[in-house]
């Protein structure tokens, strides 16, 4: 199978839940035209500002997984398919967690959102891992893949916080995405060394 097609087909799913989050930012209800009139939205923002950053993040890394990927099976696809499934919630429990006020139920329902889509995304890698070989480029470039199970645990807490201090757990959240926008050149330093070392014809 072509990989174009699912990268494509990934592209335009992710750009649609960052379209349909930033929908559901209603502007004031009185109307007003003051900086003072946005308060009430404020809040609505913050979940917006912190959900994109998370869509970017996937997107990002989605497009640095596949640049070593040859080969697109049936696993692949459902893997992916599972990934898009759990990101495609986002846009819900942005909008819930916004509306009221990072209440605990709705921060605890976002982090439940993030656990599964980094679960999802682990799964596709080591779908596409399997796929390719244990001694294939996107292996090596993998590793043992120690920032996502960090990530995981992270957001198993920050959801056990949630219940009781649920600002706490937003922190949490926030401070994983920060770790994860710095761009991972794992497999970008497979590819270069591969060019390097593979002989010119």
């Amino acid at each position: 199978m072509n990989k174009n097609r699912i990268e494509a087909f990934s592209d335009g799913v992710l750009a649609i839940i960052i379209t349909i989050m930033v929908l559901e930012i209603k502007s004031p209800q009185d109307k007003g035209a003051s900086i003072a009139d946005l308060k009430p939205v404020f809040q609505s923002f913050l979940s917006y500002v912190l959900s994109f950053a998370m869509v970017l993040i996937y997107w990002n890394n989605h497009h640095h997984l596949f640049q070593s990927v040859k080969i697109v099976n049936g696993r692949v696809l459902l893997a992916n398919g599972l990934l898009l499934f759990w990101l495609s919630l986002m846009p819900f429990t942005t909008s819930w967690m916004g509306e009221n006020h990072f209440a605990s139920i709705p921060v605890v329902l976002f982090g439940v959102v993030l656990v599964m889509s980094g679960l999802a995304f682990k799964i596709l890698t080591d779908v596409l891992v399997h796929a390719h070989g244990k001694d294939s480029l996107l292996a090596k470039a993998i590793g043992r893949d120690t920032k996502t199970l960090i990530s995981l645990v992270s957001y198993l807490s920050a959801i056990l916080i949630a219940f009781f201090e649920p600002i706490v757990s937003c922190l949490i959240y926030t401070a994983i995405a920060v770790i994860w926008l710095i761009p991972d050149k794992r497999i970008e330093k497979q590819l270069r060394q591969n060019r390097t070392s593979t002989p010119a014809e």
